[in-house]
């Protein structure tokens, strides 16, 4: 059985709405935790399987309010995080925003990937103002990466 972590950032709701459904799908085979952005320090996010972050994007293109300690404590202690499988999952409004869709998670990533953790699977995304549910189109890609990783 595999520990993963999923970690939101929300602004509203939704992404947290969305890795509460993410972890529902995956604890049948998995040992899953969900847990909020600002309740996690980096460097606590070593030593899982496969790390899975989950964000709305805020502004022109930022990481949501609750993801906003988490991105400080990575700039100013720099963890070790080499090695780190993370996967990540992106909320936008592609009509609304369609310079800055989806740079809210991707900068948790970025920032993640900078500190050494391992992007598996595409970056997930869904468009807000399209077609489809999140969580369809979120479990499929979460599906598609384990896939990767077995």
């Amino acid at each position: 059985m595999s520990q993963i972590l999923i970690l939101y950032g929300t602004e509203t709701g939704n992404a947290e709405m969305l890795a509460e459904d993410l972890g529902t799908h995956l604890e049948i085979w998995h040992d899953v935790e969900v847990t909020n952005l600002t309740d996690m320090h980096p460097r606590d996010i070593t030593g899982r399987d496969l790390v899975i972050i989950v964000a709305s994007s805020y502004g022109e293109g930022d990481p949501p309010s609750s993801a906003k300690p988490f991105m400080a404590k990575i700039d100013r202690d720099l963890p070790d995080l080499s090695g780190t499988r993370i996967a990540v999952f992106g909320l936008g409004d592609k009509a609304g925003y369609p310079e800055t869709f989806g740079g809210g998670s991707a900068k948790i990533a970025h920032a993640l990937q900078e500190r050494g953790a391992i992007l598996i699977g595409e970056h997930g995304l869904h468009d807000v103002s399209g077609k489809g549910l999140a969580e369809d189109t979120a479990i499929a890609w979460v599906d598609g990466v384990l896939g990767q990783i077995t």
